[in-house]
């Protein structure tokens, strides 16, 4: 059995407009029931939450970026665990709410308590849907996004493969929109990409590119395998896991 960490980015998640895409978070959770099925487990770091409670509650008064943060986010969470409940539910799939914070990467007790709670979710079937506790998480408490969280997620679970989706298909040799470009599909753990990634942030996220790479080659050089692969293609978790060599994604492969 493989153990799989899929991350789901916030523009994955959200429309043009910036609220949920209620659809695209369907057909996500359809492909994880896949993945089940097939005899993987299955962790969720998952987006979304500012962006359920920014449409839940509309604020008419100023608010500062950590009150808004804090106001969303504590909204959002109960609405977005509320819809993953429903429509894993439609699998008998039964799902856990993980809220973390950095403090607990480090070793110690609160280490080895969040490890334990989510190994025991997983030897008794639920999915963790795993988001940082954004209501207490604030400046230097925050992790830098949620590539960051997965990749930390990852190492302590001691996953096979981290799955981050993006709105792109993986790493580019230059502008991603431009036809010259190319994709690169494989990444070696010595391989130096920084001429390649552009420090732009997303939409909707804290992350970007640049954290996606970060991530991607600290948790490659810990032995894990990690893909960066477009969320909004159809299919693309049963595309990656059924035919790789068809689906566009760029892969690290793990320090031996």
């Amino acid at each position: 059995m493989k153990r799989i960490v899929v991350k789901v980015g916030s523009n994955v998640l959200t429309r043009d407009d910036g609220k949920l895409d209620v659809t695209r978070m369907s057909a996500l959770v359809d492909q994880i029931a896949w993945l089940k099925q097939q005899g993987h487990e299955v962790i969720l770091v998952s987006s979304g939450a500012v962006a359920c409670g920014r449409s839940e509650l509309p604020v008419k008064h100023s608010l500062d970026s950590v009150e808004q943060r804090q106001l969303f986010s504590a909204l959002g969470q109960v609405k977005l665990i509320g819809l993953y409940y429903n429509l894993f539910r439609e699998f008998h799939i039964h799902v856990g709410q993980v809220l973390t914070m950095k403090e607990n990467f480090v070793q110690g007790e609160p280490y080895e308590n969040q490890r334990a709670c989510m190994r025991v979710m997983l030897e008794n079937g639920v999915l963790p849907i795993v988001n940082e506790n954004d209501t207490v998480c604030v400046t230097e408490l925050m992790f830098t996004d949620n590539d960051e969280l997965s990749g930390l997620i990852a190492q302590m679970m001691e996953a096979d493969t981290l799955i981050l989706l993006s709105n792109i298909d993986g790493i580019f040799t230059g502008n991603p929109d431009r036809p010259e470009s190319k994709l690169i599909q494989k990444v070696a753990p010595d391989d130096d990409l920084s001429a390649y990634i552009q420090t732009e942030k997303s939409a909707f996220g804290r992350g970007g590119m640049h954290s996606k790479y970060t991530t991607a080659s600290r948790v490659q050089k810990a032995g894990i395998r990690v893909i960066i692969a477009n969320g909004n293609r159809d299919d693309i978790l049963i595309g990656l896991t059924q035919s790789p060599e068809t689906t566009p994604h760029t892969e690290f492969t793990p320090q031996k």
